[in-house]
């Protein structure tokens, strides 16, 4: 199974990445820690030695506009916030 991951570069996951050596994905809400491990070691050639797992509730969203008000959600998503061996690193801006 392949597992859909999207690096989520924020500037608090920067900070993270830089002091505890943690970088954080979207997953697919299907996936579990094993098969995340498994894909962030075999996608980025690292050592994972822990996997946090949380799902972010959608959230209502309110746009005022000319025509009138415009209202929806977004969607949920699966967050996977990964702890790598100390020594190792990901760095996402390099094929930029």
């Amino acid at each position: 199974m392949a597992i859909e991951l999207k690096p989520i570069v924020t500037e608090k996951m920067n900070k993270l990445g830089e002091k505890l050596n943690r970088y954080a994905f979207r997953v697919d809400k299907s996936a579990n820690k094993v098969e995340i491990k498994k894909s962030v070691e075999q996608i980025y050639g690292v050592t994972v030695v822990s996997v946090n797992t949380s799902i972010q509730p959608s959230k209502n969203k309110r746009r005022y506009t000319r025509s009138g008000v415009i209202s929806g959600r977004t969607e949920s998503f699966k967050k996977a916030i990964v702890t790598l061996k100390e020594g190792d690193k990901i760095d996402f801006y390099s094929n930029i």
